[in-house]
Formats: structure tokens, sequence, C-alpha cells
């Protein structure tokens, strides 16, 4: 099911938005100072491109307080509309009941979104 999910997933716009993600870690990555940000807007992306199956977890070992600082420039640069964006999609998503399992993946990016730093995505073993 995992694999049906990902493959329509892909078909109706997770390419896009995986591709569009990529194309802005590049862009970040083109100066030294958005390297940090380009390595997690590629972890969205990822993310992004292939989303039933993995699920987004806190790392055992964060870096603390640079975690933090980080999360919260993110925040006040872009993070918390790419969240919103993700947010408002995820709740058009859930207004059909076909559309539920992709409304709760737009959840999930919503978070990574949100605060990327300090998490990790893993398999899921549901």
């Amino acid at each position: 099911m995992k694999t049906l999910g990902n493959i329509i997933w892909l078909l109706f716009g997770g390419l896009f938005l995986a591709l569009g993600y990529v194309f802005s870690g590049i862009i970040l990555c083109l100066t030294i100072i958005g390297i940090p940000f380009g390595l997690q807007i590629f972890k969205v992306a990822g993310l992004a491109l292939w989303p039933f199956g993995r699920e987004v977890r806190y790392k055992q070992q964060s870096a603390g307080c640079l975690a933090t600082g980080m999360n919260v420039l993110w925040i006040l640069i872009g993070g918390i509309w790419l969240a919103l964006e993700h947010v408002f999609i995820g709740a058009i998503f859930f207004i059909t009941i076909i559309g539920i399992p992709f409304g709760k993946q737009h959840f999930k990016l919503a978070a990574i979104a949100l605060t990327p730093f300090g998490r990790e995505i893993v398999s899921s073993n549901k």
C-alpha cells in the first residue's frame, strides 16, 4: 500500500514539490551561510518525493542549542510559510475521504518544514 500511495503522490504533484525543494536547496547551497539551510531543504525534498512509509523523528543526539537557534532563524526567514502552506494543502485534502492519506503526508511535511534542524527521517515499520 505504501508503494501505491507513493506512486500516486509522485504522479499528482509530489515530483514537482520535491523538484521545487531541490531547486531551493541548490540556490541556498551557493552561499556559505546558506549551506546548512540547503541541506535541510534536501532532507525535506527527500520526504516530499516519497513520503509514505517514512516518519519524522527527533534525533537521539541532537545538536542542542545550535539546532534550536537554527530552527528559530529558519522559522523567521521562511519556515513558517512553508509549514502553513503544507497545513493549508493538508486541510484541503482532508475535505474528501480519498484525500485523507495525502493530507496526513502534508501535515508530516509541515512538521519538518517548520523545524527541520534536529530531526531525522526514518522508515516506519507500519
